[in-house]
C-alpha cells in the first residue's frame, strides 16, 4: 500500500478515537473497540473496498464531529449521538455486516451495558 494511503488511514483512525472522547464513557469504550476491530479487519482489503471503507468512516467522523459540537453548545440538554441508518443502505451490506450491525445495536441499547463506568453530572441520551 502506498505510504500516503497508510498515512491517511492512520490519521482517520486517530481522529475517530479523539472524537470518541466526546461520547459518554460506556459508548466511548464500545466505539473505541469497534473502530479498532474494524480497522484491523480491513487492513488487507482490495482498493475498491478500502476506498468505500474510508468514505464511510470519514462520513462517520464528520457526523460525530458535528454532533459533538452541537452537544457542547447545548450543555443544558442531554447529549445525543447517532444517526438513523436508511433502509436502502442496508441493501449494500453483506450478511456478515448485517450481523455485526445487529450485535452493535444490541450492545449499545441494552439497559445494563457491560461497561459500568459512570461519570457524574453528564446526562446520557
Amino acid at each position: 500500500m502506498p505510504a500516503a494511503h497508510v498515512s491517511r488511514v492512520r490519521a482517520l483512525y486517530r481522529r475517530i478515537l479523539l472524537l470518541h472522547r466526546a461520547l459518554p464513557p460506556d459508548l466511548k469504550a464500545l466505539g473505541d473497540q469497534y473502530v479498532k476491530d474494524e480497522f484491523r479487519r480491513h487492513k488487507a482489503v482490495g482498493p475498491d473496498e478500502a476506498r468505500r471503507f474510508l468514505q464511510e468512516w470519514e462520513a462517520y467522523a464528520a457526523v460525530l464531529r458535528q454532533q459533538a459540537n452541537e452537544n457542547s453548545q447545548n450543555s443544558t440538554e442531554k447529549a445525543c449521538f447517532g444517526a438513523a441508518l436508511p433502509e436502502e443502505k442496508l441493501h449494500d451490506f453483506r450478511d456478515e455486516q448485517i450481523g455485526q450491525l445487529q450485535e452493535l445495536m444490541q450492545e449499545a441499547t441494552k439497559p445494563n451495558r457491560q461497561f459500568s463506568i459512570t461519570e457524574s453530572g453528564k446526562p446520557k441520551c
